[in-house]
């Protein structure tokens, strides 16, 4: 099986593998696991910030962002599309308890400055305000749009012009820095907290990355302890950590790799695929999405649905040039077939 459903099913390599046995641990709890530590003041160093905090999950890191930020009952301007508003289980309303204010950010997923002074609402007797402004980049849902750091600039800027917070949900980040040729930390540069995964593109097993000031993650520490987050010995998941941090260079074999899926699919009758901006390929299809990512799957090629006609191929480290080739090919034979 090629499995293209996304880049979450990576397997750790040996070097991680070995990093994971032989790592340092201690009580994190405790702030005593040093491998925990050292991921943590590298990451924070990588993006720009004065600390970070070593999360399960990206969700848990999003959701943890939210609480600190936010006072209960407060709005959270997001856009429509994004991935802490769709496929979060509706944590915003039951760990923060925020009313959510959706944007629409059109094909991109892109929420401007105007739209962000528009969505802005002033708190009163009768109103609760705009506690915080959530982006994403990339961004998921619209096939991993990699948002221009100005563009991210100019959102922050008006949201803290109206007093307002911002954070990031950059998840698949390193991606958006490689497509625009940027260090973590100048796309970081104008938001107040950033979740970054480990755990897709840069292939480690398990974690994510919350950074923010000082006095910020001491907050959100307590509110990863209230959602279950708090880890013991964690330098075992710790240390592939640090060893995805350097494999933030090489997404760009897997942006090509995702610009020849798309190329070759778009080709094909009856599939029209999106051009990708890094590694994620939308295709449309004439038949129902289901039905094809069946066909496809008894040929050997793993996709997802994302709508009645819409699917999604994600590329990621598992995945070299031969294996797009051969997925190309077995696609090509399903298409014929139908």
């Amino acid at each position: 099986m090629i499995d293209l459903r996304s880049d979450t099913v990576t397997r750790p390599n040996d070097a991680m593998r070995e990093s994971a046995r032989d790592a340092e641990v201690g009580d994190d709890v405790y702030h005593e696991d040093p491998t925990v530590n050292e991921l943590e003041r590298r990451v924070a160093d990588r993006l720009g910030f004065e600390d970070a905090l070593f999360v399960p999950s990206g969700t848990m890191g999003n959701q943890v962002a939210a609480r600190t930020h936010t006072d209960r009952g407060q709005e959270i301007l997001l856009e429509r599309d994004s991935h802490i508003y769709r496929w979060e289980c509706a944590g915003l309303a039951q760990h923060a308890s925020l009313q959510t204010r959706p944007i629409d950010g059109g094909k991109r997923g892109v929420i401007t400055s105007g739209a962000v002074r528009e969505g802005h609402v002033r708190a009163n007797d009768h109103r609760p305000g705009t506690g915080l402004l959530a982006l994403e980049n990339t961004h998921n849902a619209k096939g991993g749009t990699a948002i221009s750091p100005k563009t991210i600039d100019a959102a922050a800027k008006t949201a803290h012009d109206l007093g307002v917070p911002v954070h990031l949900d950059g998840a698949r980040l390193a991606n958006a820095a490689v497509a625009h040729d940027v260090a973590l930390s100048r796309m970081t540069r104008e938001v107040d907290s950033v979740m970054m995964c480990l755990s897709k593109g840069l292939g480690a097993p398990i974690g994510s990355m919350l950074a923010g000031s000082s006095a910020f993650i001491d907050r959100a520490r307590r509110g990863r302890k209230l959602l279950g987050g708090g880890m013991r010995q964690a330098g075992i998941i710790a240390a592939p950590g640090m060893l995805a941090l350097e494999n933030v260079e090489r997404l760009e074999t897997d942006h090509e790799n995702a610009r020849l899926l798309a190329q070759s699919l778009d080709a094909l009758q009856g599939l029209t695929a999106h051009e990708p901006e890094t590694n994620i390929v939308l295709v449309e299809t004439h038949s129902k999405a289901s039905d094809f990512l069946t066909r496809c799957a008894d040929a050997g090629v793993g996709g997802v649905e994302f709508d009645d006609h819409l699917v999604r191929f994600t590329t990621h480290w598992d995945i070299d040039r031969a294996d797009i080739e051969t997925a190309i090919e077995r696609i090509t034979k399903v298409i014929e077939k139908s």
